[in-house]
């Protein structure tokens, strides 16, 4: 079996559930140390090895963490990399957590792009933090649109149920015609 193989294999048949949950966003989701710990079954079983290794680098004052994850059979390798810029300005954080959190994040993502997890369907990738649409909202039954019907009939933007929801045409249509 080629290092191709060994990685498509582990690619295929991967699985790691979000177990952590980021009370901040409201979602679930998936840590370097979930997705490491739902590869070590096939480490033994295709005889290969993965590791992490970062690099740190600078652009115009900002710091830069490259992380670069290998799967290798001990002939061959593969690699895949993941770039994160280290938020010196982050609030509430001191220094060494800064760096931390970058360094988490590069791990994570460059694992996520070797074993091709599909990061639209992970609610960190999507989540907006408060900024921006963050529900849907599809259907003129939703108990969610008679609030919004009753904001725009009272005098409401319709750009700030925008800012809250993503609208199906219908709905937005609904919401028009009041």
């Amino acid at each position: 079996m080629t290092i191709n193989d060994k990685l498509a294999t582990i690619q295929t048949k991967f699985k790691s559930k979000k177990s952590r949950f980021n009370s901040f966003g409201k979602y679930y989701f998936r840590s370097a140390e979930d997705i490491l710990e739902a590869t070590k079954p096939f480490l033994l079983e295709l005889g290969v090895s993965v590791t992490i290794n970062e690099k740190l680098t600078s652009i115009e004052q900002l710091p830069i963490m490259q992380t670069t994850a290998t799967i290798s059979d001990g002939e061959n390798a593969i690699h895949a990399t993941a770039i994160v810029g280290v938020d010196l300005n982050q609030k509430g954080m001191q220094t060494p957590q800064q760096f931390g959190s970058a360094s988490s994040y590069g791990k994570k993502y460059a694992l996520g792009n070797l074993f091709l997890i599909d990061d639209t369907q992970d609610s960190d990738a999507v989540n907006t933090h408060g900024k921006g649409a963050s529900a849907t909202l599809t259907s003129t039954k939703d108990p969610a649109f008679a609030k919004a019907k009753d904001y725009v009939q009272k005098g409401g933007k319709l750009d700030a149920i925008k800012k809250k929801y993503k609208l199906s045409a219908e709905v937005e249509k609904a919401l028009t015609t009041l």
